[in-house]
């Protein structure tokens, strides 16, 4: 044997030893995280499930399950419990749990425009938010404690107005004077096909209803023990939703579909174009401040408007309910 190739051999077996060692050691381990919907999954989760699908939270040293939501569970509850780390919510959320005495903050809010809409059907003299005052309008019991709210202080509704709402659509395509709640990525698509023509669906967002929508929420205890944590959640998930407006979402959209596959693609994209279209995830502060982004001003706004309406008392600190710390730019 050469001593050409007794090197070769010795440097072989040293390289073999060293891959065998670190293929015997284990994994660096990663975080865990639960993030709890507020649905069950949809399009509206996009960024999440691109976060999940592209490897973004891996990446940033995170296990996250994005654990379902449906009618029937109680998310604030299960995150100011402790069940589930992160959850998905509102503006009202974090203020309705420091109103009972909870401490939890929104770190993030991925939607700049609330999607909630009231929905009229086409040729009955509607086409503003004005032309529905004084009309009956079908609203769920849990909608009538929030943006109806608004929609008393701030446009001149009143509660005489309010009608019960199903949850289905038959009630409102049966009757051509019929108005009823809605949501702009679905309206549409959900109600237009059994219509003449499109619905005439109002955006609230565009009417100066200004609660964030699809954030991020912790309790204050697990944002103080898990601050990397929480702000490699924030930014892998902003990874994800730029991707989603880009139009990169197919590892979303297929991580959606596998669990719930009502609507398909068809529905999916369609929801995907009027976030875009709409400005629901890149308008307001995002268009300034990046994805994910609140402000100050923004906060004492909505709080504002909810204590005239009375769903909060004015001694309320509200700025106890939201934490800029996690989105860079203040």
């Amino acid at each position: 044997m050469t001593s050409a190739s007794l090197h070769r051999r010795l440097g072989f077996g040293l390289a073999a030893a060293i891959f065998a060692t670190v293929a015997a050691t284990p994994a660096f381990a990663l975080t865990k995280v639960k993030y709890g919907l507020n649905w069950v999954p949809e399009g509206e989760h996009c960024g999440f499930f691109q976060a999940k699908g592209k490897g973004y939270y891996e990446a940033a040293g995170l296990d996250v399950t994005l654990v379902p939501g449906n009618p029937n569970v109680n998310l604030p509850l299960l995150v100011a419990s402790g069940e589930i780390d992160l959850g998905m919510g509102s503006s009202f959320t974090t203020l309705n749990l420091v109103n009972r005495g909870v401490k939890a903050r929104t770190v993030a809010a991925f939607f700049q425009k609330d999607p909630q809409t009231l929905v009229a059907h086409p040729d009955q003299g509607i086409a503003t938010l004005d032309d529905m005052k004084g009309k009956p309008i079908m609203v769920g019991q849990f909608s009538r404690s929030e943006y109806w709210q608004f929609l008393k202080a701030s446009k001149g509704f009143d509660d005489s107005q309010l009608r019960p709402f199903s949850y289905t659509a038959g009630p409102f395509l049966a009757d051509k004077k019929a108005i009823q709640q809605g949501y702009i990525t679905e309206d549409a698509m959900m109600l237009g096909k059994e219509l003449p023509k499109p619905p005439v669906s109002i955006l609230l967002a565009d009417y100066g209803y200004d609660n964030y929508a699809t954030t991020v929420f912790a309790t204050e205890k697990y944002i103080a023990a898990n601050k990397a944590t929480v702000q490699a959640f924030v930014d892998a998930s902003k990874k994800g939703w730029a991707d989603c407006m880009s139009g990169d979402f197919g590892p979303a959209m297929k991580g959606v579909l596998e669990i719930v596959p009502t609507g398909g693609e068809e529905l999916f994209k369609f929801k995907i174009d009027q976030m875009k279209s709409r400005g629901l995830v890149d308008g307001g502060d995002a268009a300034k401040l990046g994805l994910g982004a609140m402000t100050d001003v923004r906060w004492k706004a909505f709080f504002d408007v909810m204590t005239k309406a009375g769903v909060y008392p004015a001694s309320l600190d509200y700025k106890q309910a939201y934490t800029l710390d996690f989105l860079g730019a203040k």
